[in-house]
């Protein structure tokens, strides 16, 4: 672990009213929504904050049409009106997005069913549909499209969140303005259990190596796929595992001569369900669903789940020639879902359950089952509601469309570029990631050259973005900074190159010296190559699979 902010302050014998563990958005939505009902929280994390499945996530804030074939019609309602009140209160970070479902001669779903579904979709929204993909749009991916098949098109509006690390940044902030404390590269060793009712937790500083113990009245455990392993550590016993661990794996590919601008959701070969998406000047594909209950923090997409995805988008766009070669990276995340080993991964449930863990022996500790990445301030109200916390549901009113509501404004990017005296480009970038708080940051590279320049030379975002990530933003290390708080190190051109050249720029700013940014810039690689697995890495079949 290479530490690259100040010490921190002993947590040794502190009390807490609740604590959190798991700094997922989960974890991050509940402890916001304790804190600001007024208790004393804390909020500690294994690793950094949205670094597990949050980041291994589809990306796609929906109400999970797929999920009316199963009779689940309260989740979707509940992701619908989600999804509104994202769109509504964080639109520079969630954004609609058009969606085309598509379906063959050879689809497991008829058209009528999907018509059907499409319709009960909108009425479960409560509002008009904006999907507004064009004729044009359409016909040039019809053109893209295998010649050889009947397709037709259904067209929806869904909404994206390209970087869920940000929104997590976001909540993560807002945590700590109602008073909460937040720690990440902090383990929960173990929850201290005493006469049936928990006490406190054991924690450890990845950072120090220190371990400390702090005492509380509840404990919310949100770590997802390690929730089990919580317990286990706990001596909570269970008789049977919460959680039924299933791996989604994607892929990242190239922008390609006839890549759709909208969502594409259809289905592969053997009828499941996949989307491939524009995303961050790319395309990711996804997702699969393995059963997977090793260690969630070495989980890797499995080769055939690579030559799964691959065979499922070359042959829903032929002209591509799209092969094994074209794999930019691939990753992989467990979705922590209710242990089901009777059904299908496709059929387990999506919503969130709240397990008291009362009956085990260990009152006023609640872990927290499943969920998505739309529904975690849902899941949140929940969790509070759970501990007897006062509760309301937030402001329902339909967002109304048009430019009025647009927070990235031209008049808003020159006021941006104006105060921190960067370009226009800059400036945008800065409102799409850090909203309201891109007027702060852009006065702070005021202040030097070094400041404004970019993180490298092919991204418009600059060294003071970094910067406020360490000062603000609970970032520790270079990895927190550069793939989740200032997710640069995500996009298309990123290269060994561009690593070194961002470590050189914030070293030479925050003042590291020559062996710490060493350090820093090798842990990063590190990191990063651990999540966004090279091509490279795969076998031989890999590559004849794919032909």
């Amino acid at each position: 672990m290479v530490l690259a902010a100040n010490p921190r302050a002993s947590l040794e014998g502190q009390h807490y009213q609740v604590i959190v563990i798991g700094g997922g958005i989960n974890g991050v939505a509940v402890a916001r929504q304790c804190a600001r009902a007024g208790k004393r929280t804390l909020l500690v994390e294994q690793n950094d904050f949205a670094s597990g499945v949050t980041s291994r996530s589809t990306r796609i804030i929906h109400g999970g049409l797929r999920y009316l074939e199963h009779g689940e019609l309260g989740l979707v309602r509940e992701s619908l009106r989600e999804r509104e009140t994202l769109l509504r209160e964080r639109s520079h970070l969630v954004h609609p997005m058009q969606f085309l479902l598509l379906l063959n001669e050879n689809s497991q779903r008829s058209a009528l069913n999907v018509r059907a579904g499409l319709w009960l979709y909108q009425r479960l929204a409560g509002k008009p549909s904006r999907a507004e993909t064009t004729e044009m749009e359409m016909k040039r991916l019809e053109r893209s499209l295998d010649a050889g098949r009947r397709w037709s098109f259904f067209n929806y509006e869904d909404a994206q969140c390209e970087f869920p690390e940000r929104l997590v940044a976001e909540w993560l902030m807002e945590a700590v303005e109602a008073g909460a404390i937040v720690r990440n590269h902090t383990e929960a060793l173990a929850v201290d259990v005493t006469h049936g009712r928990i006490r406190g937790v054991l924690l450890r500083d990845q950072l120090t190596g220190r371990d400390e113990r702090v005492n509380t009245a509840w404990v919310i455990n949100c770590s997802g796929p390690w929730a089990d392993r919580v317990c286990q550590r706990s001596s909570i016993r269970m008789s049977k595992p919460m959680l039924g661990g299933v791996r989604g794996s994607h892929i990242i590919l190239p922008r390609f001569t006839g890549s759709p601008n909208a969502a594409v959701y259809t289905e592969a070969a053997d009828g499941r369900p996949f989307f491939v998406l524009p995303w961050n000047d790319q395309i990711l594909v996804g997702t699969t669903e393995v059963a997977d209950n090793g260690d969630p923090s070495r989980t890797v997409p499995s080769v055939e789940e690579i030559n799964y995805l691959v065979r499922s988008v070359a042959q829903l766009f032929p002209k591509a020639k799209i092969s094994a070669q074209s794999v930019k990276h691939a990753f992989a995340g467990i979705r922590p879902l209710p242990y089901s080993p009777d059904s299908k991964p496709s059929a387990v449930t999506r919503r969130h359950i709240l397990h008291d863990h009362s009956d085990d022996g260990a009152a006023h500790m609640i872990s927290v089952i499943g969920g998505k990445l739309t529904t975690a301030a849902s899941l949140a109200r929940d969790c509070a509601r759970k501990i007897g916390l006062s509760t309301a549901e937030p402001n329902t009113l339909t967002m109304p469309s048009g430019r009025a509501l647009d927070p990235l404004l031209d008049e808003t990017v020159l006021e941006i570029a104006r105060i921190g005296g960067v370009s226009e480009e800059t400036a945008r970038g800065m409102l799409e990631w850090h909203g309201k708080r891109a007027s702060d940051i852009a006065r702070m590279a005021l202040v030097s050259a070094e400041l404004r320049a970019p993180i490298c030379p092919h991204s418009s975002h600059i060294v003071a973005e970094v910067v406020e990530a360490y000062r603000r933003e609970f970032a520790v290390t270079l990895g927190d900074v550069l793939l989740r708080r200032v997710p640069v190190a995500l996009g298309p051109c990123w290269s060994e190159s561009c690593s070194r050249e961002a470590a050189l720029r914030v070293s030479a700013v925050l003042g590291w010296k020559d062996q710490a940014m060493g350090a820093n810039l090798e842990a990063f690689e590190m990191e990063r190559s651990a999540f966004l697995r090279p091509p490279a890495r795969s076998s031989a079949t890999f590559e004849a699979a794919a032909d």
